[in-house]
């Protein structure tokens, strides 16, 4: 089963950042330590780009394709396939209660990281409500 994860835009770091992702279809982290965790998605995983105050604003799957750039490569990324910008973001609440519908009402997020693994089952909830909806 493929893993999903939530990746943080870095808007609040660098609003460039999120447009770039978004223009260029791809998941991005920057400066480390917090570039290596892009090295984590693996081919056909679920990614979900996270945009802080928003929720969630785009999804695509992993290409498995690590590339760098930048400076002492400052920026590790991966293009995404099946690249899908939402057109309403899902916010937080509902992202958590997806989640706590597959789970039970214990299940919580910790936001404030960079990259959050979730279980692929959840993944998959919150990929069929995106295109259930036409977010």
């Amino acid at each position: 089963m493929p893993k999903a994860y939530l990746v943080n835009t870095n808007k609040s770091q660098n609003p460039l950042n999120e447009a770039e992702m978004l223009e260029e279809q791809k998941v991005a982290a920057y400066y480390s330590p917090w570039k290596y965790l892009i090295n984590h998605i693996e081919a056909n995983d679920m990614v979900f780009l996270y945009s802080n105050g928003n929720g969630i604003i785009a999804r695509g799957i992993g290409s498995g394709i690590i590339e760098k750039a930048g400076e002492e490569d400052l920026e590790h990324f991966m293009p995404l396939l099946q690249f899908e910008k939402l057109e309403e973001p899902l916010p937080p609440s509902g992202i958590v209660q997806l989640a706590q519908g597959v789970t039970d009402e214990n299940y919580k997020i910790k936001w404030n990281q960079t990259l959050i693994h979730l279980q692929g089952f959840i993944g998959e909830e919150i990929w069929r409500y995106i295109t259930k909806n036409n977010l």
